[in-house]
């Protein structure tokens, strides 16, 4: 993805990015870099992204796996907003609905955000914007934590759970 980190409001705080996830991972050759954002007032997480040609279904548009997979990502890391200690939520469930295409090589905005959190559980939701504001994708989730055995093999990934100084550049 084309990084506009530029474009990130001063309140929006930075979120970690792991080493070798697909979708914000810094060191995943073919993982797509995104940076995602926490708005503390508004309790939701941003992300300002331009997709490539490369990740289009028809030409201009978008592929839908691709917008899929960042309303997963976005919209489960809402319940880490203010929660940085607990970062590894995952998704049970999602439904996405395709609105309108999504053009590729256009300025987007992805938002996500928390509608109902449990211990243990959330109920998620998330949208992928155009410059006027028109939603072009929306999603619905519920994301889990997963068990304790689960979450101790995943103790080392947290050494490697970072923010980083400039935000990744986009596919390598």
């Amino acid at each position: 993805m084309t990084d506009m980190h530029q474009d990130a409001p001063a309140h929006w705080v930075p979120q970690p990015t792991s080493r070798n996830c697909f979708v914000c991972g810094r060191e995943n050759p073919v993982g797509l870099h995104i940076q995602f954002y926490e708005d503390p007032i508004a309790e939701k997480v941003y992300v300002p992204l331009v997709i490539p040609e490369a990740y289009q279904g028809y030409p201009g548009i978008a592929h839908g796996g691709i917008l899929a997979t960042v309303l997963d990502e976005l919209s489960g890391r809402a319940v880490m907003i203010g929660q940085p200690e607990d970062p590894f939520w995952v998704t049970a469930k999602l439904e996405i609905r395709y609105r309108k295409p999504t053009p590729t090589e256009t300025r987007l905005t992805a938002v996500g955000w928390v509608v109902n959190k449990r211990r243990r559980t959330a109920e998620v939701a998330g949208e992928i914007r155009l410059p006027d504001g028109t939603v072009t994708v929306e999603a619905a989730g519920v994301v889990v934590c997963p068990p304790k055995d689960t979450l101790q093999e995943w103790d080392a990934e947290r050494e490697g759970w970072r923010v980083e100084a400039e935000p990744s550049t986009g596919p390598r």
